[in-house]
């Protein structure tokens, strides 16, 4: 178990929190403040017990310079106004002399927001002696230094593992939170224990497919991945996304888990402009064995929603990651959203429901039901890595409770 600032005595202490503010922006306004919102809780417990505060973030790939269509002053001006009564500055750069200065004269309960960490190349040097370089500039600015920022948790960057080695650490309580239930997902399902998979990229599900295979009863798999899985088994999938180097892994896997594995037994077709997401035909409801050979397949049809979501009624705990269909078209977005849907239902009877990646999120976010979950995680690399067995860098470096 990590250390997490409710362990930690703060009180008259500059402390250093890595936080996720990578939101998106379109003409310099923020889109969705909801990896802000999410870290509130952590800022508000530490300024409560008397710490001021310098935060660290990147922001969109400036490429280790200065660029200043990602700086985060709108993320300044977004955090000011939810904090209301707390000062908050803008930093004028993440290190050097002049925010040196700026951060020792700020006052207490204040908060700096340093300059986009990606400005600079030793926040994502490979060259360990240069992210190191960097990491000892910034944690010159704290006293204490606190990872609240589980979105980034699985890369080796100065302010996510490097800078652990000049200062005491802790978990913030969004990260406190993402561990527990993680955790649970990994060390105790309830079971039955059901995981829902989609997405495009199959390489990406396989090593979560092979960590649970023993611990689920019963995987779905939807979305683009879906094609490859129903190609390995005999399919014909007209136009659908492919990946032919994984054929054999996916016919094996269905071959030794097909009590396991649940596949889409019909689909709606079409064709598509991928450019601007808008159809290029009217969808046809076929089954798998009926496949036009010059569609392709775009959302889970009819008879696979009722299918799944009977699966579903039976669960204990549901993990879902990917979506199901091309969400981005809402005449595509149909099997994605009725499992939203149907999930946040099954929350409310007592069935734990935890949903990770950004394009699932997003999905969830156009049904409205953010709320109706028990879990939507802030990471989506981060949580995958987890699901796939891995350890979380950003998490190992962080100082055990003793």
């Amino acid at each position: 178990m990590k250390k997490s600032v409710n362990q930690i005595k703060v009180a008259g202490k500059r402390v250093l929190v890595r936080v996720d503010f990578n939101v998106p922006l379109k003409n310099g306004n923020i889109g969705d403040n909801s990896r802000i919102v999410a870290s509130l809780p952590t800022l508000n417990h530490l300024l409560k017990q008397g710490a001021s505060l310098v935060l660290m973030s990147h922001l969109g790939r400036p490429g280790g310079k200065e660029d200043r269509r990602y700086t985060l002053a709108p993320v300044a001006r977004e955090l000011k106004s939810l904090l209301k009564g707390v000062q908050v500055e803008l930093g004028f750069d993440a290190i050097g002399e002049e925010v040196k200065r700026q951060v020792n004269s700020a006052g207490r309960g204040s908060i700096i927001l340093l300059e986009n960490l990606r400005f600079h190349p030793g926040e994502t040097s490979k060259d360990i002696e240069e992210r190191r370089a960097f990491a000892k500039q910034l944690s010159e600015h704290g006293d204490i230094y606190v990872n609240d920022a589980f979105g980034v948790s699985h890369r080796e960057h100065a302010s996510v593992t490097t800078i652990t080695e000049f200062l005491p650490s802790a978990a913030g309580l969004l990260m406190q939170n993402e561990i527990f239930y993680w955790e649970k997902v990994l060390k105790e399902p309830g079971n039955p224990f059901i995981l829902i998979l989609g997405g495009a990229k199959v390489s990406d599900k396989i090593p979560v497919i092979k960590n649970l295979i023993n611990k689920v009863d019963r995987i779905l798999i939807g979305g683009g991945m879906a094609y490859t899985f129903l190609a390995a088994r005999g399919k014909k999938i007209g136009n659908s996304l492919l990946d032919r180097d994984l054929l054999p892994t996916c016919k094996e896997l269905l071959d030794k888990y097909s009590s396991k594995i649940s596949l889409p037994n019909d689909v709606k077709v079409g064709k598509m402009d991928f450019k601007t997401m808008k159809l290029q035909t009217s969808l046809a409801n076929v089954d798998v064995d009926d496949m036009p050979d010059e569609l392709l397949g775009l959302d889970m049809g009819e008879k696979t929603i009722k299918t799944f979501e009977k699966i579903i009624e039976q669960a204990k705990m549901i993990v879902w990651n990917g979506p199901l269909g091309v969400f981005e078209c809402e005449q595509t977005a149909k099997g994605t959203k009725a499992i939203a849907n149907y999930m946040a239902n099954a929350t409310s009877n007592q069935i734990m429901t935890i949903v990770g990646g950004g394009d699932t999120l997003a999905a969830i976010k156009e049904t409205g039901r953010e709320k109706d979950f028990s879990h939507l995680s802030t990471g989506g690399g981060a949580s995958l890595e987890m699901l796939q067995g891995l350890s979380l860098p950003g998490v190992a470096a962080l100082e055990d409770l003793r």
